[in-house]
């Protein structure tokens, strides 16, 4: 096949993945499992996290097979910084994780304690990357995306984890509205959604009172 051909099914893989991931985490598809299958509903999460780390192996081992020659590299200064911002990204995913429930998140709550409920369980709660981007997890990905050095490969996969971030972040706003309706609202008015703004935050006081449903000055 041709570069082009080899290419167009990289991306192609990656699409079929997101399609999937998407589906699957969509409220819709969950209120039909819920009715058709109540019995499946703990055991959904993880196994909707199982099948999210086996699906992505196709995707990232062809796009390991079609490694080329870099269209380009981070050399001196530049490597420095790439590098330090990737490690930043890195620390900032180990930091983050204290502020999740990991139990629900990776869903061996949900199994435990055989909860039927489709919404997520996990209150409202700003972290300290919360305060300043609504998705600190997306933001982060995408600093490790593209401090990468890039080759053909990479860089389709990198514009196209880099567009379904863009549209999960979307669809997960969506979610998140229903699950916390006017909070989230206002929450969304004051931060934003995965690029910081030196003009856009909220500080611990006003994050507290957001949390507890607050209005903030």
């Amino acid at each position: 096949m041709s570069q082009i051909q080899t290419l167009s099914l990289l991306a192609g893989l990656w699409l079929g993945y997101f399609l999937i991931h998407s589906l699957l985490a969509s409220l819709p598809v969950k209120y039909w499992v819920a009715r058709r299958f109540p019995a499946f509903i703990p055991w959904y999460r993880l196994i909707f996290n199982s099948l999210a780390l086996l699906l992505l192996l196709p995707p990232l081992a062809y796009m390991w097979m079609l490694r080329g020659e870099p269209l380009w590299q981070w050399q001196g200064a530049a490597a420095w910084i790439a590098n330090g911002l990737a490690l930043l990204a890195l620390a900032g995913f180990v930091w983050s994780l204290k502020v999740y429930d990991s139990g629900e998140f990776l869903g061996l709550r949900q199994l435990r304690l055989q909860i039927t409920e489709v919404h997520d369980q996990e209150r409202f709660h700003i972290s300290h990357l919360h305060r300043f981007v609504r998705h600190p997890w997306y933001s982060l990905g995408l600093v490790l995306v593209w401090t990468q050095e890039m080759d053909p490969a990479r860089l389709v996969s990198a514009l196209a984890i880099s567009l379904y971030i863009l549209l999960g972040s979307m669809l997960e706003e969506r979610k998140l509205l229903v699950y916390h309706v006017e909070v989230y609202r206002r929450y969304q008015q004051r931060v934003p959604g995965l690029i910081p703004r030196p003009w856009r935050y909220l500080n611990r006081s006003q994050a507290q009172r957001l949390q507890a449903g607050q209005e903030v000055g």
